[in-house]
């Protein structure tokens, strides 16, 4: 099989066109787009579909279509009523580093606006997670993940009133909770297991990150552990999927 000379080595086979070369429109517009992208450079305000169907000679909704999937895999962004080239992606490492320490690491600010933080008897289903009895007071804290002040996902933890009994005071929710549980309570993570699946935001978790519910978002549960092995939090956080990729380093 023959490679373009200029591929790069993560970029799609052939350029992600079949061997019997038939190619759909809006596939050869995206491919052209794309070019007119990396000319542009992030921030670069992108021509109307107008101009671009009359550039590739094709159809407002064959554009429309091209523009869709480039959006969707964060190569744009809307801004107001135009259409800009979006920055690079967040490197988020899979890692026990708290949010807050990757998003530092890219030069970005991290931030986080409090959503609720709200006590309520543990359920069955979550004493095990968190190390609680059925019945004792668990805290959640929902949160929206902000990088710049870009909305950029939401967090929800769930952990046992025991283990942090003065959240609501003490702890600053716009900071890392894995510092507070450091620094304040001398609290270490030891380990911790976690799913990774690609979910759509419910219309209510759209809302608050401020996207489309059609965007593909990139769930995260964490299920975390002190060093002594006991269960110490239950995360569930939404990421959204044009804005973030994720490390991680295997040993052999």
């Amino acid at each position: 099989m023959d490679y373009p000379n200029d591929q790069a080595p993560g970029a799609p086979v052939r350029s992600g066109i079949p061997e019997h070369g038939r190619v759909p429109k809006y596939y050869a517009v995206k491919a052209q787009v794309a070019a007119l992208v990396e000319e542009l450079g992030e921030g670069g305000l992108l021509p109307t579909e107008r101009d671009l169907a009359t550039r590739f000679e094709v159809s407002r909704e064959t554009v429309r279509q091209a523009l869709r999937e480039l959006l969707l895999e964060g190569r744009l962004r809307r801004r107001g009523r135009g259409t800009v080239v979006a920055g690079p992606k967040l490197e988020q490492p899979l890692s026990l580093a708290s949010y807050t320490e990757g998003v530092r690491r890219q030069g970005r600010r991290p931030g986080r606006s409090l959503i609720s933080l709200e006590r309520f008897p543990c359920p069955p289903a979550l004493a095990a997670e968190i190390g609680a009895e059925r019945g004792e007071p668990v805290w959640h804290m929902e949160r929206v993940l902000l990088a710049d002040d870009e909305r950029v996902g939401l967090e929800s933890t769930y952990v046992s009133e025991a283990r942090v009994p003065r959240l609501d005071e003490d702890f600053d929710p716009d900071s890392s909770f894995y510092g507070y549980l450091r620094d304040r309570l001398g609290i270490a993570f030891g380990d911790a297991d976690e799913r990774i699946e690609t979910v759509l935001a419910t219309p209510r978790e759209a809302l608050l990150i401020g996207t489309p519910p059609a965007l593909p978002m990139l769930l995260i549960h964490r299920l975390s552990r002190d060093t002594a092995g006991r269960p110490l939090e239950r995360v569930r956080t939404l990421y959204r999927g044009d804005r973030f990729s994720f490390t991680t380093r295997l040993d052999g």
